[in-house]
């Protein structure tokens, strides 16, 4: 039986998105290259742009639930922030100022795609059904993780930059190779699926990125790339992560780069819908740069007024993802002054319920955290469990004792 190799042909940019991009060069990408986008930062919407044909289908209800989503989630984000700061969370992500590009891409995935997040994507997992107390649950330390991956579609938060990389080509390989021996089998399978594994500019820094590059160049994997390019790597500015902008770098593995306006929940849609069609469709992966800005701290235990300016965080205000949708809603007559103070109110029972969840959640018992480290029983973790329990039964003593003293 002979081995198929990879093929080395690499389909490039179709001819009338290249043209898009060149056309349609944005003045907030700063020179570093064209920048697809339908609305401007006054919600204007660009219907001479040929990506403005994508979102035609979307209903006047989808536009008002990807609007939902993107208070939602910011509303969620603001209450999670203050709930780390009472000390009711070990560590908190905040995403403020992301949330077009999560929901932009999140709502282009269909059920029998795969996601993989970074640590950040609360916008994503919200469109993929994931239970958000959940995710509360893994940064009060009580789960490793809380939601089930195989039902949601979208997999466990990855704490190590970049490592959710190569398990993104790799899912998206088995993806590939199970639908062919399905049809080589003459068996009818489901729709096919495609993969796609989010990271920041500072985790493109990373060696496990280019080496799932190379895997997903040379065997097609059905993989999307998306970068959020939110212009900071804690405190490191993206122009020192990369000196030319990330998209380009798709070239040298050979397939499509695409910069986005990240703060553009509708150009997101579209050119995250563009690559995961292509990539279900066989012709290979795409790196999208969603080009878009951190309003808040890298996370709560981060202090962004020490390395970034005041200037720089009000002019990004401007771009505000949230504002320009709701300006587009409103002047295309969408969206009602009624239908904007529901979603408020909806937000503030999000965050109530958030806080009730937090709140009502058991303490943790760290002794079942021994269980965790091996599958089976072993030795020296049952010693280790021994000493930590006799390790806490002594602060027991010391107690009674304190009561006994205190009693005399």
């Amino acid at each position: 039986m002979g081995v198929e190799l990879p093929t080395t042909e690499f389909s490039d940019i179709p001819d009338e998105l290249a043209m898009e991009l060149e056309a349609h060069a944005h003045d907030g990408a700063e020179g570093h290259g064209a920048m697809v986008q339908l609305l401007d930062e006054d919600g204007r919407f660009r219907s001479d742009s040929k990506l403005a044909e994508s979102i035609k289908d979307l209903s006047k209800d989808s536009l008002l639930g990807m609007y939902r989503q993107m208070a939602m989630i910011r509303r969620f984000d603001t209450e999670a922030t203050a709930l780390q700061r009472q000390g009711q969370l070990a560590l908190w992500v905040p995403l403020r100022g992301q949330e077009g590009a999560q929901i932009g891409s999140g709502t282009a995935t269909q059920a029998q795609d795969y996601v993989f997040p970074t640590y950040r994507e609360h916008g994503v997992a919200l469109t993929r059904g994931v239970d958000l107390a959940e995710l509360l649950r893994l940064f009060r330390g009580l789960s490793n993780g809380g939601w089930d991956p195989r039902a949601t579609g979208f997999h466990l938060y990855t704490l190590v930059l970049a490592a959710q990389t190569p398990h993104a080509v790799g899912y998206a390989m088995g993806m590939q190779r199970d639908q062919a021996r399905a049809a080589a089998r003459g068996e009818q399978g489901g729709d096919p699926g495609a993969v796609v594994a989010y990271f920041g500019d500072g985790a493109s820094s990373e060696g496990d990125v280019h080496e799932s590059m190379v895997f997903a160049a040379s065997f097609k994997a059905p993989v999307v790339f998306f970068c959020q390019n939110n212009q900071w790597a804690i405190s490191v500015p993206a122009e020192v992560q990369s000196r030319i902008p990330l998209f380009n770098r798709a070239k040298g593995y050979g397939f499509p780069g695409v910069r986005v306006d990240g703060n553009d929940v509708l150009a997101v849609y579209a050119v995250t819908q563009w690559a995961l069609e292509r990539a279900r469709s066989g012709k290979g992966p795409v790196l999208i740069e969603a080009y878009t800005y951190r309003q808040g701290a890298h996370t709560t235990a981060d202090d962004p007024t020490k390395y970034r300016l005041s200037d720089e965080e009000q002019a990004w205000l401007a771009k505000d993802p949230l504002v320009r949708f709701e300006k587009h809603l409103r002047s295309e007559g969408i969206a009602d002054e009624a239908f904007f103070e529901q979603v408020a109110a909806d937000g503030d029972a999000l965050a109530t319920k958030a806080r009730a969840d937090i709140l009502g959640f058991t303490a943790p018992n760290l002794a079942d955290a021994f269980a965790n480290v091996y599958a089976e029983p072993h030795p020296l973790v049952e010693q280790e469990l021994a000493w930590h329990r006799q390790y806490e039964a002594g602060f027991a003593d010391a107690d009674a004792e304190a009561t006994r003293e205190g009693g005399r």
